[in-house]
């Protein structure tokens, strides 16, 4: 009999500064009623010179940690899952984060999947609980400010525009049966492999270096990801879903709610569609934009506190990250 591992405690931390749609539409060229309408942009966070990417996980990491109960020097081992874009290159950001949390007999990694990465960490961190006794308490924490990397004059990055600032993390104990991480499924499309990438030919009129980076995010081979994609992202996500569901026992239709990372309103509906859901069994995050693999525990949070999520539901988390990857992750809850 699998040892359960549940989620005890979950916390999520965003900038003060805020940008609305109606400050975008200068630097975008885009219509006000566009982004908010079709692309879901109401207003996003923006990270001031103080949010690195470490402090804002462990801001959140630490909010996680006190609704657990817990005292960080139960935790045995810390998962960083967030953006690449962050405080140094080459530089392992769980340490810091651990660091900083006062989690001292913990240790500490990343791993990293872009925006599919919160439900692959969430079932990583499973495993290793469950494997070994010795840990008990688990720390996802992921922040993400990568709307640094885009130029706004540059419209094939467009689809990149709703990128956000912020942090979310989740606290997992062994042997615990409430909130239950239950089944989870990915997969990849490595055709899209080398479609997003930071290059230095979309800087544009921005500072040339940010920290230790030299370049802004562009689209390669833009017409051959966007005809994949179409063909492919709703199959994708649909998958994941079931076999996420289909691993823990269930079907689609025992699906209560689906947490999803951002992305434009009519695809968002689309996915809602083809599971069997409505927008009552989820959360669009139009006032926070994408912000990464922070999305899924932000829409677990905000889901809890809309009421959407109760006790016994089947819950989804999912996600698809440039790469390209698509995941997801059940939870009984309660």
């Amino acid at each position: 009999m699998d040892i359960p591992v549940g989620i005890i405690g979950v916390g999520t931390y965003f900038p003060a500064c805020i940008e609305t749609a109606a400050d975008l539409v200068e630097r975008t060229g885009i219509p006000e009623a566009v982004l908010r309408e079709k692309m879901g942009i109401r207003q996003r966070h923006v990270a001031g010179p103080e949010d690195a990417v470490s402090e804002m996980a462990s801001r959140a990491a630490l909010r996680a940690i006190q609704q657990a109960g817990i005292s960080p020097e139960q935790i045995n081992v810390v998962i960083s899952h967030g953006s690449e874009h962050k405080d140094h290159v080459v530089w392992n950001a769980a340490g810091k984060i651990q660091h900083n949390v006062g989690a001292v007999n913990a240790f500490a990694f990343e791993m990293y999947a872009l925006c599919a990465g919160a439900p692959i960490a969430m079932f990583m961190a499973k495993s290793m609980l469950q494997a070994d006794p010795a840990l008990q308490y688990g720390l996802l924490a992921a922040g993400s400010r990568e709307n640094d990397l885009i130029n706004f004059q540059n419209q094939r990055s467009r689809f990149m525009f709703n990128f956000g600032a912020g942090a979310g993390a989740m606290v997992l104990a062994r042997g615990v049966e409430r909130n239950v991480i239950l089944g989870a499924s990915a997969f990849t499309d490595g055709s899209l492999s080398e479609t997003v990438m930071l290059t230095t030919d979309m800087i544009g009129d921005g500072p040339e270096c940010l920290g230790d980076l030299r370049g802004r995010l562009d689209v390669r081979q833009a017409d051959y990801m966007a005809e994949r994609l179409g063909q492919t992202s709703l199959p994708n996500f649909v998958r994941v879903i079931r076999e996420a569901a289909e691993k823990s026992g269930a079907t689609l239709a025992d699906v209560k709610f689906l947490g999803l990372v951002h992305m434009k309103k009519s695809f968002y509906l689309e996915i809602l569609e083809a599971v069997g859901l409505t927008p009552e069994q989820s959360v669009y995050l139009e006032d926070y934009g994408h912000v990464q693999s922070v999305d899924q525990a932000l829409a677990l949070q905000l889901g809890l506190e809309q009421g959407k999520i109760r006790p016994g539901d089947l819950v989804v988390l999912a996600g698809a990250g440039t790469g390209y990857t698509w995941s997801a992750v059940a939870v009984r809850w309660g």
